[in-house]
């Protein structure tokens, strides 16, 4: 390929190299030139342009990014049309990311024009989710360099798909640990399993010993579990400790102890009767990401997993909090007919009302929740949840007649994230995007939703769209399908601002007046308003 200035009336046929702007419109970078467009220029004054000529042997950006694409392209994953030079690559399914990291290597070493990036291997992935780009960064490659690049990463990634099995949960028992600690231990490894279709077949609460542990561990085997997961009331610290001892004790064996990612340094893996046994770390008890997902999930998509796969998982293992953020060219794979949802959150004690639950309070004759319930049901969503959490029977009531999902948050007491997370575990797996709104904003009008969600639907850089009143950010926000994975992980009694303030370029904003910072959580504020609470509220 040539580059460089070439004459005005020698520059038709050309690809245009930057943006030129003439009369009326505008020449982007790509473009190749005619004959008029060159005539157009020449009036400007201009008599050169910076210009990029194929030669004989070279394949164009765009057929040469859908060449290695498709080369790359193993089970499991879809491709887009390439545009601009690149060409995306999208999971098929939920499961883990099988990447030949030599191949992929040894192909983007074989031109500098010749890129291929992927997702950090084994990662977890959701269907449509992009994995993986092929980027060429000039305007043309040599066939000869393009075919050697598409021999070196052949197949080089695919997707291992998860597969749903019967798991069987042995729980230890010491007098320090509090049967609730453990009935919130079996939420969070059900919330674990959901993605890959598993369920806990049955659960057997045991004292913290050898041969109770080895008895619960056979009874499910032979009740049809074809996966042990161990929770010990204390922690591994040792090969001859009580779970590791059970296990050979049962009959199977351990095959490696402890694993260099913080956290999750404690977690066992073993085998027994032919199916796999996890003894989960301390750590696992939280749902926030340790090394015992990281072994979890290769293990639910049957990615072979030896004690030199573990060992080798110290670069990187040391786990800090980082957002999820979209890949910036990552556009939406939706159609006019998204599968939009609202998530209504009603779970909190209304500890600044001073007593009564601020959600059943009534404005011009209707519950603040009511107000809000019909607003979302007024827009045509493909769900509508409540997650209900403190007085849930009251609040639930108040919608009952509506065409909304109901769920209730147990450890509403935790804060916000808990009921942001409940939520979205209640979504339809094929939603695109979700709007969250406080139950307690009666001012959010149908005809505000839908302004959101057109504006989310105008541009595919619209990812997050949040109310403002007079340019002041505040509720409802609407967010696209990537940041779903973020939406899930937060914590503690904090909503989502943070995730807004770090992806400012996927913002967007709407005013919609004071009706989009009016929330009524005084009783100052709700007196101000011309709300009150009915008399038979308790």
């Amino acid at each position: 390929m040539k580059f460089g200035p070439v004459p005005l009336n020698e520059a038709a046929g050309c690809i245009l190299a930057h943006k030129t702007r003439l009369p009326g419109r505008v020449l982007k970078k790509g473009h190749v030139l005619t004959e008029q467009d060159c005539r157009e220029l020449l009036s400007t004054g201009e008599s050169s342009l910076t210009v990029a000529q194929l030669e004989v042997g070279d394949v164009g950006e765009d057929e040469a990014a859908r060449r290695l694409g498709l080369a790359a392209k193993g089970p499991g994953i879809s491709e887009d049309t390439a545009f601009t030079g690149r060409m995306n690559l999208y999971a098929d399914t939920d499961g883990i990311l099988v990447v030949n990291s030599e191949a992929v290597t040894a192909a983007n070493r074989i031109d500098p024009a010749i890129t291929f990036a992927t997702l950090p291997n084994h990662s977890k992935v959701s269907g449509d989710r992009m994995i993986a780009t092929a980027k060429i960064i000039s305007f043309a490659v040599s066939n000869v360099s393009l075919t050697r690049a598409e021999a070196a990463i052949r197949e080089a990634v695919g997707i291992a798909a998860f597969k749903p099995r019967k798991i069987g949960l042995v729980a230890t028992e010491l007098p320090h640990l509090k049967p609730v600690t453990m009935d919130k231990t079996r939420r969070v490894l059900e919330d674990r399993l959901r993605p890959s279709g598993s369920s806990i077949l049955a659960e057997k609460r045991v004292p913290h010993s050898e041969e109770p542990v080895a008895s619960a561990m056979k009874t499910l085997a032979e009740e049809g579990a074809d996966f042990l997961i161990l929770f010990g009331a204390s922690a591994v610290v040792d090969r001859y400790d009580v779970l590791p001892a059970a296990v050979e004790h049962a009959g199977g064996s351990v095959t490696h102890l402890g694993m260099p990612v913080d956290p999750g340094n404690l977690l066992m893996l073993a085998e027994f009767d032919g199916i796999p046994v996890l003894g989960a770390p301390g750590c696992a008890r939280s749902p926030k990401e340790n090394g015992f997902d990281w072994v979890l999930d290769r293990l639910l998509a049957d990615v072979a997993t030896e004690p030199d796969d573990i060992t080798a998982m110290g670069v990187g293992g040391l786990l800090m909090e980082i957002g999820t953020r979209p890949q910036p060219r990552e556009t939406k794979r939706q159609s006019a007919t998204a599968k939009i949802a609202a998530i209504i959150l009603g779970a909190g004690k209304s500890t600044r009302m001073g007593g009564p639950n601020k959600l059943l309070a009534e404005l011009d004759g209707k519950s603040l929740v009511r107000h809000v319930g019909e607003a979302a049901c007024g827009v045509g969503l493909s769900q509508t949840i409540l997650v209900t959490g403190h007085l849930a029977d009251k609040v639930g009531n108040q919608v009952a007649d509506l065409d909304i999902v109901i769920v209730h948050n147990p450890d509403f007491a935790d804060g916000m994230a808990s009921s942001i997370r409940t939520g979205m575990k209640a979504l339809a797996a094929d939603t695109q995007a979700v709007l969250i709104l406080l139950g307690d904003m009666p001012g959010i009008t149908t005809e505000d939703i839908g302004k959101l969600i057109a504006t989310y639907q105008g541009s595919d850089n619209n990812l997050i769209v949040t109310a403002t009143a007079n340019g002041k950010r505040g509720n409802p926000v609407l967010w696209d399908r990537r940041f779903f994975d973020t939406l899930n992980g937060l914590r503690g009694d904090v909503g989502a601002r943070h995730i807004i303030a770090d992806n400012p370029g996927f913002v967007a904003e709407v005013e919609l007046g004071i009706a989009a910072r009016l929330d009524l959580d005084t009783p100052q504020a709700l007196r101000e308003a011309g709300g009150s609470f009915p008399d038979d509220i308790n």
